[in-house]
Order: C-alpha cells, then sequence, then structure tokens
C-alpha cells in the first residue's frame, strides 16, 4: 500500500504531522505539502512560474506551490510510483458546505481523485489544533475502515471528512452527509496601506444557512464524525431540459 500526503496549511503544520503519525505502519509514505499556508487557493495549479520542491530535514518534501500543485506534481514526475491513496490534512478548521469549493485541503485530494485514485480530505471542525491526537486517531480508524475499498472493482471516490474537536472523536459515532450551506460571506475589512491607498481583506465565512438534518454541519453540531462522498461533475442535471427548451426558443430550432 502506498499512501501519498497533502495539505494545504502548510508542511509545518502539526494537523500533517497529525496526519502522518495516523497514517504509519499503514503503508508507504511519502509526504509532498506547500511551503507556506495554501488556505482557500482551491483547484488551482501555479502556470506563470516553475515551481521548485524541496526536502526537509524530516524528509518531507514541500513545493513552492498550491496543494493540487503538490499532489500533480508528485504524481506527473516527482514519485517513482502510482500511490494507491491520497490523504489531505489535517486542516485548522471545518470544510464543511461551500467551503468545499474554496478548500485546498479538498483541492488536493480531488486532484488525486482527478487521477483516478481513491483520496480522502481530513479536517477537524474548530480552529486551534485541540485535541489534534484524537483527530489523528479518527483518521486513522477512516483510512483503515476505507482500505478494503481501494482495488475492490469501484470507482475512484472521493470522501470530505470533518472531526469534531472531542478527546473523544475516535469513539464518536460516522454520519454518511451532504454537504450544507453557508450565508455569504461577511463584508470585507477595509484599510489603508503605509502608502494611503486602499486595501481590503476578505471577510469571514458566514454563518450556516442550510444546516438541517443530514447535512455535514448538523452531523459535527451533534457530536457526530461527518464523511461526505463528494464529485466533480458540476453538471445542473435537473436543470438541462429547462435550459435546452429556452435554448431552442431562442435559435428558433425545430421551428
Amino acid at each position: 500500500m502506498r499512501i501519498l500526503i497533502a495539505n494545504d496549511d502548510g508542511y509545518l503544520a502539526p494537523g500533517l504531522a497529525a496526519l502522518v503519525e495516523a497514517c504509519r505502519g499503514l503503508g508507504e509514505i511519502d509526504v509532498i505539502a506547500p511551503e507556506q499556508n495554501a488556505s482557500g487557493t482551491s483547484n488551482s495549479l501555479t502556470l506563470n512560474r516553475p515551481l521548485s520542491v524541496f526536502t526537509a530535514a524530516n524528509g518531507v518534501r514541500y513545493v513552492n506551490g498550491t496543494p493540487s500543485d503538490c499532489v500533480h506534481v508528485a504524481l506527473t514526475g516527482l514519485l517513482g510510483h502510482r500511490p494507491d491513496l491520497v490523504v489531505s490534512g489535517i486542516n485548522q478548521g471545518a470544510n464543511m458546505g461551500d467551503d468545499t469549493l474554496y478548500s485546498g485541503t479538498v483541492a488536493a485530494a480531488m486532484e488525486g481523485f482527478l487521477f483516478g485514485i481513491p483520496s480522502i480530505a481530513f479536517s477537524q471542525v474548530d480552529k486551534g489544533w485541540v485535541q489534534l491526537e484524537a483527530a489523528g486517531r479518527t483518521a486513522r480508524r477512516v483510512v483503515e475502515s476505507a482500505l478494503p475499498e481501494i482495488g475492490a472493482g469501484r470507482a475512484p471516490w472521493l470522501l470530505n471528512v470533518n472531526i469534531p474537536n472531542r478527546s473523544d472523536a475516535d469513539a464518536l459515532p460516522w454520519r454518511i452527509t451532504r454537504l450544507g450551506r453557508r450565508h455569504a460571506s461577511e463584508p470585507v475589512i477595509r484599510q489603508t496601506s503605509p502608502r494611503g491607498e486602499p486595501i481590503y481583506w476578505i471577510g469571514p465565512a458566514g454563518d450556516a444557512r442550510e444546516a438541517g438534518e443530514g447535512s455535514d454541519f448538523h452531523a459535527t453540531a451533534n457530536g457526530q464524525v461527518s464523511i461526505t462522498p463528494l464529485q466533480v461533475d458540476l453538471t445542473d442535471h435537473a436543470a438541462l431540459g429547462d435550459w435546452g427548451r429556452w435554448s431552442a426558443r431562442a435559435t428558433g430550432a425545430g421551428q
């Protein structure tokens, strides 16, 4: 079993070390992570400059790019083999609802999924790395349970796991969930640069808007580990017929 581990908080993040420790003994591990915190970079790839790969004293390799860069470079030339599993995290803070579209943690796992490799993204619900050891034990349970699903004739899969910051996280029930929704982000924070120019910080995420039964927000709020199967297809399949009729009217097709 070969496991590739990445994250978006950077190669020095405690969550990455916890995930590496959680996977220890499960197979051959490669760790390739961003040089700096790359939260919120989504699935972006660096195309306007070359990327460099460095090796830290502990053997972790890090890339001066995004989480997607790390996994992409690993799978297209840096590694001498194809991993059986890609795992990402453990992120500092939740990646639930709309957050998954922005998340570098989810993006790193999704890059593996795009290459046809089963992948899992792990996040703690709250920031601060509180109860990180318990989150690591939870991640190991999830990975161990998922290993039999690899090579069992199933298509590649992508799981998004959010773990409450609790000392008993590894004993909490698991809930298979859907993505909830958030309110719009809070307003930008306006400041002035030392040169007197206006600058803007993106505001904090809004509150949960759709957090009903079955959602990731609901599960974690009720002391459960949320596991959401994700897909890449963004097509609004239910609306294809409506838009097809709109297109026919607009172009005069069928008249």
